[in-house]
């Protein structure tokens, strides 16, 4: 029961790496938030990690809206009392989400730069504007947010994907380290190469020949989120099964 007594905030909760690493860290005894805009997907998920533990709530939340992102920030702390782990999940490339597979970055319609910005960079940062205040007044916490191989070798299709996850393996992660430090609060990311979260990553090719598991890129952040890595501060691992050396 190493998280007995914290709170872990999950955003792209409802599924995915989001919904893994709240059942896992609710095996582990934490309070459980998960908050995500798909209310049925949400539901269901809280459903589960209820088969695991009382002590989790969800939140209905569109992370690219300020003011939501603080209500659920609010709601945890009113229901737990803190926020002692943050991990924004929600996330995903552009090009794949909205359909554009066929067309060339110069060939998008712009709003598929606006909505790929404000989902995996804009609503990273709102989430860990509006927590990080309660961390400061806790004076402790730890960030962890998701990176990805396509910060560091790049995209020709999804562009605003790429740009933004650089932004989180470097500057975001550095300051945020810098920012938090003076208050006991730690920031790491996680840049992932090919997960098999989808059957579309399987031939993805890494220098070991496979793909990673989930469960290896959540057991790296119960990892981060722990007293062992009390140490660990403005870094970014890469977990891309040496993809980035090919």
């Amino acid at each position: 029961m190493e998280f007995l007594n914290k709170t872990v905030l999950i955003t792209g909760g409802a599924s995915g790496m989001g919904f893994l690493a709240g059942k896992c860290f609710a095996e582990k005894g934490a309070n459980i938030v998960l908050a995500d805009i798909n209310k049925e997907g949400l539901e269901s998920a809280v459903g589960a990690v209820r088969e695991i533990t009382a002590n989790v709530i969800g939140c209905h939340t569109d992370a690219t809206k300020y003011d939501q992102v603080v209500a659920c920030r609010d709601e945890a702390v009113k229901t737990f009392g803190s926020i002692d782990v943050l991990i924004p999940c929600a996330g995903g490339a552009e090009r794949r989400i909205l359909g554009l597979e066929d067309k060339n970055f110069f060939e998008q319609p712009i709003s598929a730069i606006d909505f790929s910005i404000d989902m995996n960079l804009k609503a990273v940062l709102y989430f860990e504007h509006a927590v990080m205040q309660q961390m400061v007044k806790q004076r402790s916490g730890v960030i962890i947010h998701l990176g990805s191989i396509t910060g560091a070798e790049g995209s020709a299709g999804s562009i605003g994907y790429a740009t933004s996850k650089s932004a989180l393996m470097t500057g975001t992660v550095k300051s945020l380290a810098r920012a938090g430090a003076p208050y006991g609060i730690r920031a790491c990311c996680i840049a992932p190469g090919p997960v098999m979260t989808r059957p579309g990553m399987a031939g993805m090719k890494t220098l070991l020949g496979y793909p990673a598991e989930p469960q290896e890129i959540v057991d790296m952040m119960l990892y981060l989120a722990s007293d062992k890595a009390r140490s660990v501060t403005g870094t970014t691992f890469l977990m891309d099964g040496g993809r980035y050396v090919m």
